[in-house]
Parts: C-alpha cells; sequence; structure tokens
C-alpha cells in the first residue's frame, strides 16, 4: 500500500505573473488536503524562466498558513545554495508555527547554474554534501556551541532526494527517507531502488526505508484529452533540452511539428516515468509503478496550462488511485 502525495514547482504560464501562479499553488494545496494526498511538496530553482519556486521557505510558510492538516514540505531545499544554520532556523521556524506537519526535503544540486550558484553562496562548493547535511541534522539537536533558534530540539523529518545512486546510497546509510527524481531522471530508478532498500540501516527518525517514487501526471476525462494536456509537460522538457526556457506553454494537438525525432526520442526518455490518461488508464499505470518499484509512496507533479483542467487531473487521480493509496484526513 503506497501513499499519495504532490510535487509543485509552481510553473508560471506564459503570459501569466508569479503572483498568480502563487495563488493556484495554494488553492491545489488546499484542494489536495481536501482530496486526501498525504503531503505537498515544493522544489527549488533559481534563475529559471517560467519557475517561481525559489524563495522556497517563504512558499511553504504561505501555503501552511493557507491549510490546515496536509503536510508541507521542500522537494527539496538544494543544501549546496545554503548555510546549513540558515536551513535550520527557517525551518525551525516553519515546524515552530505550524507543529507536525513540516518535511525537509534535501538535494545536492544547485537548482541552476554555475552563475547562479556564485550568486547564492559566493563561492563555487565542492562536494561536500554529505558533510552539510551532517551539521543540519546537529542544529536540530542541543547543546552546540553555534545554535538554531527555533530550530533546536525539534523533530523535522529529513528527506534525501536525489537522481543517482548517491543519494540511494547516503539515505541508505543514513537511515533516512529516499525519494526518486524519477519524473524527470528516471535512468537509474530500478539500480537505485535496489541500492536503497539492501543498504539500508535502521535510524530513530526511519526504522524500515521509505521509498517515495516521483512521476508525472496528467488525468482527464479521456486518454485523448490527457494525451492533449500532456503536451504542455513536454513542450517544457524540449525547452529544457534545446536551452530555451520559457513560461508553461499551452496544450497543443500534435507535437509533430514541433520536434526532431532525436528531440522527441531525448523527451520521451526523460519523462518515461508519466502516468498519463483516463482514470482507468492511470490506475493501471500506477499498479505497474508500484508494482515495479514497491513505491511505499507516490509524489506527482502535473504541469497543467489551465489551473481548472490541473485541478481535475489531481482530483481524478486521487479517485482512481484510492483502491492503491491509502487517503490521510
Amino acid at each position: 500500500m503506497s501513499s499519495l502525495s504532490i510535487l509543485d514547482l509552481a510553473f508560471v504560464r506564459q503570459g501569466g505573473t508569479p503572483a498568480e501562479t502563487f495563488k493556484h499553488t495554494l488553492e491545489l494545496a488546499q484542494a489536495a488536503e481536501r482530496w486526501g494526498y498525504k503531503r505537498f511538496w515544493v522544489a527549488e530553482h533559481h534563475s529559471i524562466e517560467g519557475v517561481a519556486s525559489s524563495a522556497t521557505s517563504v512558499l511553504l510558510g504561505y501555503l501552511a498558513g493557507g491549510t490546515s492538516s496536509i503536510r508541507i514540505g521542500s522537494g527539496g531545499i538544494m543544501l549546496p545554495n545554503h548555510a546549513p544554520l540558515v536551513i535550520a532556523e527557517q525551518f525551525g521556524t516553519l515546524e515552530t508555527l505550524y507543529p507536525g506537519r513540516v518535511d525537509l526535503g534535501l538535494g545536492r544540486a544547485p537548482g541552476g547554474d554555475p552563475r547562479t550558484t556564485y550568486a547564492l553562496r559566493r563561492t563555487l562548493q565542492g562536494d561536500d554534501f554529505e558533510q552539510e547535511v551532517g551539521e543540519l541534522r546537529g542544529y536540530f539537536g542541543r547543546g552546540g556551541a553555534v545554535r538554531a533558534i527555533p530550530g533546536e530540539g525539534l523533530e523535522i523529518p529529513i528527506y534525501l532526494l536525489g537522481s543517482s545512486d548517491f543519494s540511494a546510497r547516503m539515505a541508505a546509510r543514513e537511515g533516512l527517507p529516499f525519494a526518486f527524481a524519477s519524473h524527470f531522471a528516471p535512468a537509474m530508478l530500478d539500480a537505485a531502488v535496489q541500492l536503497y532498500r539492501g543498504g539500508f540501516r535502521p535510524s530513530e527518525q526511519c526504522p524500515k526505508p521509505h521509498l517515495m517514487v516521483a512521476a508525472n501526471a496528467v488525468v482527464a476525462d479521456t486518454d485523448e484529452e490527457a494525451a492533449r494536456l500532456f503536451t504542455t509537460l513536454q513542450q517544457q522538457f524540449l525547452k529544457m533540452i534545446t536551452n530555451r526556457r520559457s513560461g508553461l506553454s499551452a496544450p497543443v494537438d500534435s507535437m509533430d511539428r514541433l520536434w526532431s525525432a532525436s528531440e522527441r526520442a531525448a523527451v520521451e526518455r526523460m519523462i518515461s516515468v508519466s502516468l498519463v490518461g483516463s482514470p482507468s488508464t492511470v490506475k493501471r499505470q500506477t499498479e505497474a509503478l508500484i508494482e515495479r518499484t514497491g513505491a511505499d509512496e507516490l509524489i506527482v507533479t502535473g504541469p497543467i496550462y489551465d489551473p481548472a483542467a490541473r485541478l481535475r487531473s489531481f482530483e481524478l487521480l486521487a479517485t482512481a488511485c484510492r483502491e492503491l493509496v491509502p487517503t490521510h484526513t
């Protein structure tokens, strides 16, 4: 039995504004709470046109303040961009304001290009992610020379995020929950799952493995309509691989004139872990993904151009998967 959660990147539509995006993100979080989703996470990205989730902790405070029970968290905070003490203080503040509802997901990618990374921390960091995670966890303990206030003594669950074997091995070794980013980098999904489960060492936070698998999800009343809505996501990944980023594009009837054969193949490889179709189709796809990975939790993202269609997609997904995943009320 798996749980169902949502990951949102706060995509800005072409012609839209970040203010509009944040309004729709809150509406989705509120609806997800009603529909029984377990948690609502937002990602961290910087200097990327069309993505507004840069001040992740601030956005989480807005979402937590507009909801009452759903867990909110980062999917994830890109720790190389921040001093660990700052993150401990920010999430300590969130947990103090919204006790028992805050998750801290951590990634080691910068979430932007090297110049952006330098602008964030004024240095091009080496690969000291493990050390920084350890430092961050220490601030949630007690009695250090440098203290996170608020933050000290709070039990904020930490999740490791990744798209390779590095984070899978580290999460297993440290006894932490692990979320695999198969919604955009699925190549090592099966290997990472095996490494995580096979090498897992129980911890106080996580006595047994907890695997989260990320997937794209676009659900509509018919397979044909879902496929049309899915072209928005296909266009976003096409822009990514051709370095022509922009806001979220409206769906199209066909992608044939927009990409070459090689571009199509590249995009399809990146988004192969996607649940697309009518409720019955997506239910079968979800069953297959859970059987393949043994996921304890699916965390789904659905960049859909029309806000009403996006809400409808997540509602249909929750209903279709109710027998497969528990709801949280």
